[in-house]
């Protein structure tokens, strides 16, 4: 449960009344999103102002809302009234789904001319430049098709995916596996005989480059690695 001193304060107006709630400001991001949580309420009551202290009585609760479980009026609460945040809450909220949009992108996509990966700090630059806003409320997810839209006037992208052959000494094949489920998809595996391992594995186009290094690094250089197919 966070602390009073780190929650925030959400709140609805209905039916002539105000009602208030003390909530975790991560928590409360994702319940506003539509995600199930659980100890997002900083304190156990709903308030008609927090800032006084006076509780709203169940007689009110039940009136308003049909109900006096707190837990089911603060998630009302929080999907249809406003979430009040912290400037220093919003800047790190706004920076974390930044990162992961962007993240998205680089592990996905390709710039067309050359068929590598484009840079993050790349990307990062571009998305300066086209002067792009992220919604606080909206989820990483449904803003990444928003922001490629966004993008693409000033920096070039191709999404595809690549077919890569490879093939593992015995000695790796434990520890590779982690690296091929984290990466892609196995579509197809095969042993040999002194227990060399090969596999045909599917991946954004974008995670090749990373991939080869972490496999590399894994086998020493002891690897072979061939692109199959681009689609």
């Amino acid at each position: 449960m966070v602390s009073i001193d780190d929650a925030i304060i959400a709140r609805l107006k209905t039916h002539g009344e105000k009602f208030e709630v003390l909530v975790d400001p991560y928590k409360a991001r994702k319940i506003k999103q539509g995600e199930e949580e659980e100890d997002f309420l900083a304190s156990p009551f709903i308030y008609t102002d927090v800032g006084a202290a006076d509780k709203a009585s169940e007689d009110l609760l039940q009136k308003v809302f049909g109900t006096d479980v707190v837990e089911d009026i603060a998630v009302r609460i929080i999907r249809k009234g406003e979430v009040h945040l912290t400037a220093e809450q919003r800047k790190e909220i706004l920076e974390e789904k930044k990162k992961k949009i962007l993240t998205h992108i680089s592990r996905h996509a390709v710039d067309p001319k050359s068929g590598l990966p484009h840079p993050y700090v790349r990307i990062e630059n571009a998305f300066e430049k086209a002067n792009i806003h992220i919604d606080l409320f909206k989820s990483s997810e449904k803003q990444i098709d928003e922001v490629i839209k966004a993008l693409r006037p000033i920096l070039p992208l191709r999404f595809e995916m690549r077919s890569i052959a490879v093939k593992i000494p015995s000695e790796y094949t434990g520890k590779a596996y982690g690296v091929f489920t984290e990466f892609g998809t196995l579509r197809k595996e095969e042993w040999g005989k002194d227990g060399t391992l090969y596999v045909l594995i599917e991946m954004p186009a974008g995670m090749q480059t990373e991939f080869y290094d972490r496999i590399n690094a894994l086998t020493k250089g002891d690897v072979e690695i061939k692109i199959i197919d681009k689609s």
